[in-house]
């Protein structure tokens, strides 16, 4: 873990206890290619670039981008640079953003509007990540020399090829929207963003720095 900078206490509480999650062997198969990706870029000591991907860009690839950026940072593996973007544009769910303070980090809205834009800090001196809604190909996001996680069955499906992409990688994810405006919306929510953590957390303790 990197300590010159520790994260906030309760972000290292919530990866203590996902790091304890199993993960099932089909579900490792599944993450590999990212593995052998993260993997690759490290041992010749080149920029990581991930870019997640999902329909909408609201729920899931923010979830994915925020939890392999500090997965990244908690396992000391430099030069990653995660990304997040849809097919099309709407707006990040407000209840992603509260799912990710109730697990420890510091959510500032710095913009408002449509497509709100927020700050999401995990430590007190390192950059905030930014989380808006955008498409993939946005100019805010690598345009090239990055590999394309899709996140959601349909973004999966509706785009076969990702300009820029060195590889294409389907991790699919059940979406959480299905419990919006339920009684099982924040449980919900909350188990989304775990097994993401968890995932995030396999994925990047399985790298040789």
């Amino acid at each position: 873990m990197a300590t010159e900078n520790p994260m906030f206490f309760k972000i290292a509480e919530t990866i203590k206890n996902v790091s304890t999650f199993s993960i099932t062997e089909k579900r490792a198969e599944t993450l590999k290619p990212l593995v052998d990706f993260i993997q690759s870029k490290t041992s010749k000591l080149q920029p990581i670039r991930i870019n997640f991907i999902c329909t909408h860009n609201s729920r899931r690839s923010h979830l994915s981008q925020v939890w392999a950026q500090i997965m990244a940072y908690y396992f000391n593996i430099k030069n990653v640079s995660c990304y997040s973007g849809g097919t099309e544009t709407t707006a990040l769910f407000p209840m992603v953003a509260e799912t990710l303070k109730n697990s420890g980090f510091k959510i500032k809205m710095i913009s408002k509007g449509e497509n709100p834009i927020y700050s999401i800090k995990h430590t007190e001196n390192e950059p905030a990540i930014i989380g808006f809604s955008k498409k993939y190909d946005d100019d805010f996001n690598p345009q090239s020399q990055f590999a394309a996680i899709m996140t959601c069955s349909q973004a999966d499906g509706g785009c076969p090829f990702i300009v820029g992409a060195e590889t294409r990688i389907p991790i699919t994810f059940e979406d959480p929207k299905a419990f919006d405006n339920t009684p099982q919306q924040e449980e919900k929510y909350k188990e989304r963003s775990l097994q993401i953590a968890s995932e995030m957390y396999y994925v990047f303790s399985q790298i040789k720095s």
